[in-house]
């Protein structure tokens, strides 16, 4: 299906071929992120995508006293709560829905004996998770871990967080590990499945098979038996039970697997009219890469410390986590909390136009070094980063957020050049999507430093990769579409700006 000419907006005709006639379905979102989570109703209607925010709620980790210290988990009784009461208004507003998707970030898990959490999920930016690295390094090596499941090493990824729960008898204990999408999945539905996209960020996943890999856990020491069944984007999960459809309002819903991992699903929206496109879905997180049919194994993959992840209808995520926007609202949130009567808080949009206007270098740090990993003062960190290169630090805020945005620039550049090289593929456009893609600063300079197009938008990818999913598995739009046929809806629906 070839692509329609942009309109006036920036957006495109909606595509004859997917068009709806009457009222699209009632399509709820529930896209959770590290720092906050949504609620977002849409419909296919006339070949474009609707959407509407329903609710929109915090996500703060909670800090609890633990043997030898302090535990970071996340508040997931609270989480879901607010997700349930998100879906009470959107099914009243909607009067009805006819199907839930839930997205979130990936790695994290509860582990359940007999339905009930046996502890409150850790945080994957506790600092527990270097232990388990070495644990996991005992029984295998770096190389075999990438072999089998074919993820770039990051400290807090699954396989590792799982050593540190067989040392502590843990594993023993349960009889079910329920990512975080698949353990609200499981509290509206009853039913526990693990959605393909997302258990492939866990290091468990065979990387060629597609299935848990039998052999990898035995030599871990992992049992099977916690991993439930895989379910793939687009399939039914299950319907409400009857308690929470009374509840929300809305009995018989059912709850359709999208791209859990919501990378998976804002890629799904990634507006690329061919495969000559490079993505970076930028958020707390900015995951950089191409989307490929075969993953990348080789030698030269591992050692640059890329991933092979899974995408809807079975493509690759081939990419590399570069540190994001995290680095920006850590230090507005340590701005904020230094503020006094004499100092006013920092305003973003004012701090983003000042830091264009800067004129004097500012320092390019290594963005992905793991000092920038925890919680708490990150201008701090920048400048120690700096003073201990010899390089002169930032001054001013705008300076400090000028070198953010300079890095994560940098950062991204290396980083496409990096995944061209090892998959033999050029891109010769760079789509920004999520929330980066309304940082006008960042595009240009990415555009900049990358001698690339750069095509920011749309802001809502994730929520619109999830919407489609569904809107496609309860035949709101042809079964039939494709990826690319889901990406015309999303050129049709969403403006975009080009740099």
């Amino acid at each position: 299906m070839s692509a329609a000419a942009p309109g006036a907006n920036g957006a495109v005709p909606a595509p004859e071929a997917l068009r709806t006639s009457g009222p699209g379905a009632r399509l709820a979102a529930v896209d959770l992120g590290a720092t906050s989570g949504r609620v977002i109703l849409g419909a296919v209607e006339g070949g474009r995508l609707r959407m509407r925010h329903i609710a929109r709620f915090s996500n703060d980790p909670v800090r609890l006293t633990e043997d030898g210290g302090v535990g970071l988990h996340w508040n997931i009784t609270a989480l879901y709560q607010s997700v349930e009461d998100g879906l009470c208004t959107a099914a009243a507003e909607a009067g009805g829905l006819d199907s839930i998707g839930i997205d979130s970030w990936a790695v994290d898990y509860a582990l359940l004996r007999t339905g009930r959490m046996l502890g409150v999920p850790y945080h994957y930016r506790d600092e527990r998770t270097a232990r388990g690295v070495e644990l996991v390094r005992e029984r295998l090596t770096a190389a075999e871990l990438f072999s089998a499941s074919g993820l770039q090493h990051l400290d807090f990824n699954t396989v590792f967080q799982l050593a540190l729960e067989a040392e502590g008898g843990w594993l023993e204990l349960a009889d079910r590990l329920l990512l975080i999408p698949d353990l609200l999945g499981y509290w509206l539905t009853g039913q526990a499945r693990a959605e393909a996209t997302n258990a492939s960020t866990t290091g468990l996943l065979g990387v060629r098979s597609g299935t848990w890999d039998a052999a990898l856990l035995e030599r871990l020491g992992y049992p099977r038996a916690l991993l439930p069944d895989l379910i793939a984007p687009g399939e039914r999960l299950g319907t409400l039970t009857t308690a929470v459809g009374e509840r929300i309002g809305a009995p018989g819903t059912p709850v359709t697997a999208v791209g859990s991992h919501d990378t998976a699903s804002a890629v799904v929206a990634v507006p690329m009219e061919s495969r000559s496109a490079a993505y970076i879905s930028s958020g707390t997180w900015s995951l950089v890469g191409l989307e490929l049919d075969e993953p990348v194994l080789s030698t030269a993959a591992q050692e640059a410390n890329f991933t092979n992840e899974g995408g809807v209808d079975g493509r690759v995520r081939f990419l590399k986590n570069v540190s994001g926007l995290w680095l920006l609202s850590e230090s507005m949130r340590t701005w904020e909390r230094g503020s006094s009567g004499s100092e006013r808080a920092s305003d973003l949009a004012e701090l983003l136009a000042a830091a264009e206007a800067v004129e004097r270098p500012v320092p390019v740090f290594d963005a992905g070094d793991e000092v920038f990993v925890a919680p708490g003062d990150m201008p701090a960190r920048i400048a120690q980063w700096c003073s201990q290169r010899g390089i002169e630090p930032p001054r001013t805020r705008p300076e400090v957020v000028r070198s953010i945005l300079e890095s994560l620039a940098a950062a991204y550049a290396q980083t496409i050049e990096q995944a061209e090289a090892l998959a033999g593929r050029r891109a010769d456009v760079i789509h920004i999507v999520g929330g980066g893609s309304q940082n006008a600063p960042l595009c240009r300079l990415t555009a900049q430093r990358t001698g690339r197009t750069v095509i920011a938008g749309p802001v809502e990818a994730t929520a619109m990769g999830n919407l489609l999913v569904q809107a496609r598995a309860v035949g709101a739009i042809d079964p039939a579409a494709s990826l690319e046929d889901l990406r015309e809806i999303v050129r049709a629906s969403a403006p975009v700006q080009r740099y």
